[in-house]
């Protein structure tokens, strides 16, 4: 396969993952706005997390200042300026399936084509009360091209740079969830345990739809413990990180070459760590330092994909959380 080719493959995979993980992570802010919160600067509180899991927060203040609901659900969602948003993603996710229309099938161009056309039809000023119906749609579009790739496509390595590219972005996705709620999102220690902690935690649940597998599997009240357990160490979860290298070595391992060793070494030896982990071992690290160093480790992950199988092209990619609270914005 062409370098070209893999490249538009895997970024085309890993923009729509991402534009989901957008709609997720917005959809969840504007659940937890409903709730009361007695803390100084609430809305700022609640508004900057989305940013930092994104990792927008910087150029948001350039353009916006301090943290508002109807500012920010728009910069993430559907301001062409902000090469993160919803509307960017997707745009760009387009421009890489076209760039290889003869290695998807038709049944996948439809999808990601008329993904876009529906989109450019939004209201740009749409108004905030519309905008979980809208991420609901983004998810719903990016569910609808998985299924229909993995319905359509002939199983080579075409669909294993499709794979790469989801799971590579999912796995970085979980652990910026994980590390602003523990380490960035709650305002003091006072309130760990309490009713901003709890609901904060199904959050976090919920933005990965984690919430109904938590209930099955521990039967009890919210913990930060079990909840990384779930996020990080079981298999069985499909947007825990343990889950995600499991795809991302599967696929490097059937895309094989000779210059991709660097590649599998990376994979395989992360996948180790986490396959044999115990949370008893991430937490006496540090939550935040684990999530720190495996976010590190996934960076530098693809950047030997990239330069193993894939042409030399700038694309965006998202840099770690800012560690900073909401309040310190005002």
């Amino acid at each position: 396969m062409l370098a070209r080719t893999a490249d538009n493959l895997f970024w085309m995979a890993r923009h729509i993952e991402r534009a989901e993980n957008t709609a997720r992570v917005l959809d969840v802010a504007h659940r937890s706005a409903l709730l009361p919160l007695d803390i100084e600067g609430a809305e700022a509180y609640l508004w900057y997390a989305p940013l930092n899991i994104t990792g927008c927060a910087a150029s948001y203040e350039v353009k916006h200042g301090l943290a508002r609901a109807d500012s920010v659900t728009h910069y993430m969602a559907l301001d062409p300026d902000n090469p993160g948003s919803i509307y960017s993603c997707l745009k760009l996710a387009r421009e890489n399936a076209r760039a290889v229309r003869g290695a998807i099938t038709s049944e996948m161009w439809e999808v990601i084509n008329s993904t876009w056309l529906e989109l450019n039809r939004v209201t740009w000023n749409m108004d905030v009360e519309k905008f979980p119906d809208f991420f609901e749609w983004v998810k719903d579009r990016s569910h609808m091209f998985r299924g229909v790739t993995l319905g359509t496509i002939l199983k080579d390595v075409a669909l294993s740079f499709i794979k790469l590219g989801t799971f590579l972005e999912r796995a970085d996705n979980t652990a910026r969830i994980l590390d602003v709620k523990y380490h960035i999102l709650l305002p003091s220690v006072s309130d760990v345990g309490g009713a901003a902690d709890y609901y904060q935690w199904g959050s976090v649940l919920r933005s990965v739809s984690a919430f109904e597998a938590y209930r099955k599997i521990y039967r009890d009240v919210i913990s930060p413990l079990r909840v990384a357990e779930l996020l990080i160490l079981r298999d069985d979860m499909p947007r825990s990180l343990h889950a995600c290298m499991n795809e991302v070595e599967a696929a490097l391992i059937d895309i094989d070459g000779s210059s991709g060793r660097e590649a599998r070494r990376l994979a395989g030896e992360q996948h180790a760590a986490i396959h044999f982990g115990l949370i008893d071992d991430v937490f006496s690290q540090g939550l935040h330092e684990y999530l720190t160093e495996f976010l590190a480790h996934t960076a530098l992950l693809g950047r030997e994909i990239r330069d193993a199988y894939m042409s030399r092209r700038n694309h965006f990619e998202p840099i770690r959380p800012v560690r900073r609270t909401a309040l310190q914005m005002q």
